[in-house]
């Protein structure tokens, strides 16, 4: 048996050397890209963190928004069925602004915390871009109830008219409606919107005028002046 020879021995220690360097840079490379991603896992639980603290800290204020919303939507009994209701409030707005609505269908209603969503999917409307604004503000009008989303606008086939879908979604709460009477006004489709949000105009009632003596009716004392 021959003995290893001094060159061979350098040649394995090399081969081992060069092995022993590429398995550390496969390593640090698979390390790095670990690293790079825990980096993103980390920034991104970071800002989370960040995110729910500034919305604790400004808890008080978005309580406060909360309540001042809340006011403007009505209640409704939990077993009371509202899709009808929403219909003519979305049909009564369109008409008024001459928009054309040719299909619409209700969605299922979904809860969201304390309040109640009911989208509906206006699959075609039609009209001018002026009925469009006007349309879209009066919803807005109505309050914190009525949101429009996903709107799409294509040109129609008669001149100066426009067409397209959008989702409307309606935006109220569910509870005893007795109850909410007490602080509320009830509406004509059965729910009840708080009083409380919507001001009370006080008039004066206006000075007694005296009759005059031959016909019974008033005089004008403005008139009177004139004439003298």
């Amino acid at each position: 048996m021959s003995a290893v020879s001094s060159r061979e021995k350098n040649m394995l220690l090399i081969t081992v050397v060069v092995v022993l360097y590429a398995a550390a840079g496969l390593s640090y490379k698979k390390q790095a890209a670990n690293w790079k991603v825990a980096q993103r896992v980390y920034a991104t639980a970071q800002k989370k963190l960040n995110d729910e603290n500034a919305l604790i800290a400004a808890k008080e204020e978005w309580s406060a928004k909360y309540a001042q919303m809340r006011d403007l939507m009505p209640v409704f009994p939990y077993e009371k069925d509202v899709d009808t209701h929403w219909l003519n409030v979305m049909d009564s707005v369109a008409t008024r602004n001459g928009f054309t609505i040719a299909r619409r269908q209700t969605g299922k209603e979904a809860e969201v915390g304390d309040v109640y969503e009911l989208p509906i999917d206006c699959k075609d409307w039609e009209g001018t871009l002026e009925a469009l604004v006007k349309f879209l503000y009066d919803l807005h009008r109505e309050g914190a109830m009525l949101d429009v989303r996903q709107l799409f606008i294509r040109p129609s086939t008669k001149p100066g008219y426009l067409k397209g879908t959008f989702a409307l979604y309606c935006a109220y709460m569910r509870g005893d409606v007795e109850k909410a009477e007490a602080g509320g006004r009830t509406t004509a489709a059965g729910g009840v919107t708080n009083s409380a949000a919507e001001p009370v105009l006080e008039v004066p009632a206006p000075a007694a005028i005296p009759p005059t003596e031959a016909g019974g009716g008033v005089t004008n004392p403005v008139a009177e002046k004139v004439e003298s």
